[in-house]
C-alpha cells in the first residue's frame, strides 16, 4: 500500500510461505486485513462451494512457524468474536516460480465502478470495451482491485475527479490541473487510476522498495509518462521533499497508521484540497474522522462495504 524506491541492499528470497486458508464468505475480509497486517502479499480469493478459500504468499525469512500459528490462533479469535466458524489454515513452502504462478491462476478481469476495468497484465485486454481499462500485474505488491478498500478509493477517485469535469466544462480536461499524492501507493493501482481519469500528476510513496517496484512496472505497463507518475520509497517526509502542495491526496492503508500520519498530510493541504482515506474498519472510523476534523478536514462523505469503510474528506 505504500510506495519506495528500491534499495540494493533489498533482501531476495527464492523460497516463501503459501498460505491456505477455508473460511465463511462474510470473514473474508477480515481474513484479507489480518494478512495485509501480518505482512503478506499477493492475496487472492475464490469461491468453494459455500466457503471461500484465501490464498497468500509471505518470504520465508519474515516469518517462523511459530508466528504462522499465532496468526492462526487470530483467524480464530476474529472469527469467534462474531459468532462465525473457525477457519481453517494450511501452510507449505514453495519456491519463487510456483509463487508466481500459482495466485494469478485464480486472479480475473474485474469492473470496478462506472469507469475501470481491472485488467491481469498476463490476460489479453478485451475488445471494444468503454471502461478505462487499468492492466496490472501488483507482483508482491498489496491492490489488485480485490480488496473492498482498494474498490471504495477508485470508485471515490472516479466521483471526484468526475466532479472536476463538471466543474471546468471548457477545458479539454477538468483534471489536466490536479496534482495528488498517493500515500501507501503498493503496486500502482491508484496512482494509475487517477492517471487514467485525467489527473494532471500524482506523487507516489510507500516504505515497501517491492512495492515501488510494483509501482514502476505498472506504469511502464500502462504506458503512462513517468514524468506523470513520480514514485519513491518513503513516506510523507519524503513525499514533502518532493511537492509542497497537492489538490488531493488517496491512503489506503491501516487506520492505525492514516491516524499517525494525518498531521503531516495535512501540511501538503491547500484550501480546496480534498482527500480519500481507506483501509479503515467500519469500528476505527471515529477515531479516524476526528483526528482528520482536529486538523482542519471535514468528513464530507463515509462509502462502507461489508466491514470497511472510505472516508472522503475536505479542508474545512
Amino acid at each position: 500500500m505504500l510506495p519506495y524506491s528500491l534499495l540494493p541492499t533489498f533482501n531476495v528470497t527464492n523460497t516463501w510461505w503459501e498460505l491456505q486458508i477455508f473460511c465463511e464468505p462474510n470473514l473474508e475480509d477480515s481474513v484479507f486485513w489480518r494478512l495485509e497486517s501480518f505482512g503478506c502479499r499477493g492475496i487472492a480469493s475464490e469461491k468453494k462451494g459455500d466457503s471461500y478459500l484465501v490464498r497468500s504468499y509471505l518470504p520465508q525469512f519474515q516469518a517462523q512457524l511459530l508466528d504462522l500459528a499465532a496468526l492462526s490462533l487470530l483467524l480464530r479469535q476474529d472469527a469467534l468474536c462474531v459468532g462465525l466458524s473457525s477457519p481453517i489454515m494450511h501452510w507449505q513452502l514453495i519456491h519463487e516460480q510456483d509463487w508466481a504462478s500459482s495466485w494469478k491462476e485464480h486472479w480475473q478481469p474485474q469492473e470496478i465502478g462506472d469507469r475501470f476495468l481491472i485488467n491481469p497484465a498476463w490476460l489479453p485486454v478485451p475488445e471494444n470495451s468503454e471502461r478505462l481499462i487499468l492492466r496490472l500485474d501488483p507482483g508482491v505488491a498489496f491492490g489488485t482491485g480485490a480488496h473492498a478498500t482498494t474498490q471504495l478509493c477508485l470508485e471515490s477517485l472516479e466521483m471526484r475527479l468526475s466532479k472536476a469535469n463538471e466543474q471546468f466544462p471548457n477545458q479539454e480536461s477538468g483534471n489536466d490541473h490536479v496534482v495528488i499524492a498517493d500515500i501507501g501507493c503498493g503496486s500502482g493501482i491508484l496512482s494509475i487510476g487517477a492517471l487514467l481519469l485525467g489527473a494532471k500528476k500524482v506523487y507516489a510513496v510507500d516504505t515497501d522498495p517491492l512495492a515501488v517496484q510494483s509501482t514502476i512496472e505498472n506504469i511502464e505497463l500502462n504506458q503512462i509518462n513517468p514524468e506523470c507518475l513520480v514514485t519513491a520509497q518513503g513516506s510523507v517526509d519524503v513525499l514533502k521533499e518532493l511537492v509542497q502542495e497537492v489538490d488531493g491526496i488517496v491512503c489506503n492503508i491501516l487506520a492505525d497508521i492514516i491516524i499517525d500520519l494525518v498531521p503531516e498530510m495535512s501540511t501538503l493541504a491547500k484550501p480546496n484540497t480534498w482527500g480519500i482515506f481507506s483501509g479503515i474498519l467500519v469500528e476505527q472510523s471515529k477515531a479516524v474522522a476526528d483526528t482528520l476534523e482536529n486538523h482542519g478536514w471535514v468528513v464530507a462523505t463515509l462509502w462502507r462495504r461489508k466491514e470497511w469503510c472510505c472516508l472522503n474528506v475536505r479542508r474545512s
